[in-house]
């Protein structure tokens, strides 16, 4: 992508980095992350997914074992110098940043459907856990060496203390030997090069034998080291410096071993850098509210209630209000010309898209709606705010039009302008001729753009360009207070009179500009205000059109659902009432013929009787089963013969194994012992108390145990 410095600062992206650089653990990527700019969309796509996957750590449980680190760019050049040694720190940061390296590749394959991309780089980093082990067995917790790391160091270090302990019991003896005497000085004694002396008065300094290490300053004392001590502090000294070559000889081979894994080290180190930027990235977005939109590889973009970031940080801090834009720019509408009264928003919605733009095609999330829509754009060109410039003595309007030079030289179809005041500066007709045929030319050439302008030719214009679109920022007349909502698909007026007079300019005035201005003029700006305010009611009323008639149309579906209901239950009702009045029917007929018996019909007629009934229910239930039996045949055989058509038969027998197989599947994951199940079809529940290899379990109901086959049970 190519952006210009100057384009950079207009839409303010250098201060956007400075709100994440403090979120960086190290120096370094702060730094980084202050010399951002945008990347190429594969790179930029990789970088927003990270951060999106990063963020949503922040929203869960899953916090990702990533802390506070220092990095080892310096280790890694001086360990391949011959025969260096690291310092002891430098063993310490090294260990550091392997275990973070560990505990990453741990941590992410649990979570991979969550982490897919940050996994993706970790999991290919080799691992080697020698490097921990190596330096573990040289150093202790606190980052020092270990006596055993090597049988020398050990004796050095045993006969280090046993010479301090025979230093320290020799001069407690002799200075509790000189206590009875007048020898010694008040103080009794001192430290000395890190040693302990006596304080011994000079003119006794003779009847004290030992090693003067000093005289006060006035020459009363003199400082003395007990001969007992003498050849005990040698020895002492002789030790610690051999103590110091051990260490510098063990220190210089782990230099050496370490060294053989610096290409290892080194991709440690990347990855750690590039994870610090992407969490940076991630806490800003949290700050913000920032999301993935959609990205698109095709030209459309779709930002819905998108807010400018840092005017989202100031107003939060101040306790402002905040008010996001929705607009849409494609290959259909790619110009939107802004217009409407001053300080109403229409430089902040042309910033707003600006660094929104940057945003996502430096790899960071974007405070919007997530079902926006953006794509990327080859450039981003920009003329905002007043570029007057004094060491070259150009004019606004000679500064302006040298910018528009350059952007006419590279504007072309991937490019993204961004234009505030279009024309102004000079003559208002010639240059709202000039600034006509920039419009032209940009739109000729298939450049997206986001304009705003005051002049009535360019809205005109607009309107005739099928790829162009006007747009307005919404202004409430009666108020004359900005409303800082983008409204699309028509032109605004300035209301240059209005705010006039609300900022209290006498009326004498303003009405004798009016007559000054002409005719048409005033009629045409009267219209557009008198159009905006119709068509912000318009919207209000269709907003609220829209809401009813989803909430009628919920409550329609509701009553036809509640219809069917009541239809099914009629209909069972209906079936149940004919059932049992045949049911009451036979009951009467049997009756009827109990009653014959009892009044002396001969039993032999009687049975008779009651066999033709029989007859008669066992043909009409014949009959019924006959016909139903003979419609589910004609049904099957169109169904069969409709397969065979499409021959389809095979898949769904294919389609039925597959899903036995998953059936089994699952079930062997659900059945276990303690599970509640059921019999198919059955609504008494067992529970499982043993399973058995031939795949069937034994169920437990309480009062009986059964034995009986996994498929044919569900759980509960």
């Amino acid at each position: 992508m190519h952006i210009q410095q100057d384009d950079l600062n207009e839409l303010e992206f250098p201060e956007l980095l400075a709100e994440i650089s403090p979120f960086a653990y190290s120096p370094k990527i702060a730094e980084r992350i202050s010399e951002l700019l945008p990347l190429p969309i594969d790179e930029a796509e990789i970088s927003l997914k990270k951060v999106a996957e990063y963020l949503s750590s922040f929203e869960s449980e899953n916090a990702i074992p990533f802390d506070e680190y220092e990095d080892i760019e310096t280790e890694l050049k001086l360990m391949m110098i011959e025969n260096f040694r690291l310092e002891n720190n430098g063993f310490i940061k090294i260990k550091n940043i392997t275990q973070q390296i560990g505990k990453l590749q741990k941590f992410y394959p649990t979570y991979e459907d969550l982490f897919l991309n940050l996994n993706n780089d970790v999991k290919d980093l080799e691992y080697r856990k020698e490097i921990i082990d190596k330096i573990d067995r040289v150093f202790n917790r606190f980052g020092e060496v270990k006596s055993e790391a090597s049988a020398e160091l050990k004796v050095l270090r045993t006969e280090i203390q046993h010479a301090r302990k025979a230093i320290q019991e020799n001069f407690n003896r002799t200075l509790a030997s000189l206590a009875s005497t007048d020898f010694l000085d008040e103080i009794r004694e001192s430290i000395i090069d890190d040693q302990r002396v006596l304080a011994v008065k000079s003119g006794f300094k003779k009847r004290v034998s030992g090693r003067v290490l000093g005289v006060s300053k006035t020459g009363s004392i003199t400082y003395i080291q007990p001969e007992s001590v003498v050849k005990h502090q040698f020895k002492l000294r002789e030790n610690l410096e051999e103590e110091k070559k051990e260490v510098d000889k063990i220190l210089r081979k782990l230099t050496a071993e370490i060294s053989e894994f610096q290409p290892h080290l080194s991709d440690y180190q990347n990855y750690i850098f590039d994870l610090d930027l992407t969490r940076a990235k991630a806490k800003f977005a949290e700050m913000i509210g920032g999301v993935l939109p959609q990205i698109n590889r095709h030209k459309t973009l779709r930002l819905k209630d998108a807010y400018h970031p840092l005017l989202l940080i100031r107003n939060r801090a101040e306790n402002k209000q905040i008010f996001p834009q929705t607009l849409t720019l494609t290959e259909h509408n790619r110009i939107l010309c802004i217009s409407g009264p001053n300080a109403g928003g229409k430089s902040i919605t042309l910033k707003t898209v600006g660094l929104l733009q940057l945003m996502i095609q430096s790899g960071i999330l974007v405070p919007l709606h997530p079902k926006s829509e953006m794509f990327f754009f080859d450039k981003i060109m920009t003329d905002i705010g007043d570029n007057q410039s004094i060491e070259n003595h150009l004019s606004t309007y000679s500064s302006r039009l040298k910018k528009m030079s350059k952007i006419i030289r590279e504007a072309d179809a991937e490019t993204l302008l961004l234009i505030d005041e279009f024309g102004t500066g000079s003559d208002p007709e010639l240059g709202g001729a000039l600034a006509e045929s920039f419009l032209e030319f940009f739109y000729d050439k298939k450049s997206f753009a986001i304009i705003t302008t005051h002049y009535t030719n360019i809205k005109l214009v607009v309107e005739q360009l099928p790829n162009a679109t006007n747009a307005a920022m919404l202004f409430d007349e009666n108020s004359l207070e900005p409303l800082y909502k983008l409204e699309v698909g028509q032109a605004g007026s300035s209301f240059t009179f209005e705010v006039a007079e609300k900022n209290r300019i006498p009326r004498f005035i303003i009405n004798a500009a009016k007559k000054k201005v002409e005719h048409d003029i005033v009629n045409l700006d009267k219209t557009i205000v008198k159009l905006q305010q119709e068509k912000f009611e318009v919207e209000k009323l269709k907003s609220n059109l829209t809401e009813q008639k989803e909430s009628t149309q919920n409550k329609r579906e509701n009553l036809e659902k509640l219809n069917e209901q009541l239809q099914q239950k009629l209909f069972n009702f209906q079936k149940l009432y004919e059932e049992e009045h045949r049911k009451l029917q036979f009951g009467n007929k049997i009756e009827g013929f109990i009653d014959s018996y009892v009044k002396g019909k001969s039993r032999k007629d009687v049975v008779k009787d009651f066999v033709k009934i029989l007859e008669q229910e066992k043909f009409r239930k014949l009959g019924s089963d006959k016909d139903e039996s003979k419609k589910l045949q004609v049904i099957k055989r169109k169904i069969t013969q409709q397969l065979k058509k499409e021959n389809v038969q095979e898949r769904i027998a294919e389609t039925h194994e597959k899903l036995e197989e998953k059936k089994k599947k699952e079930r062997g994951v659900w059945i276990k012992v303690g599970q509640r199940v059921r019999i198919s079809g059955s609504t008494s529940v067992g529970t499982i108390i043993e399973i058995h290899k031939n795949g069937k379990v034994t169920v437990n109901y309480g009062t009986f145990k059964t034995q009986i086959s996994a498929d044919e049970l569900e759980r509960i």
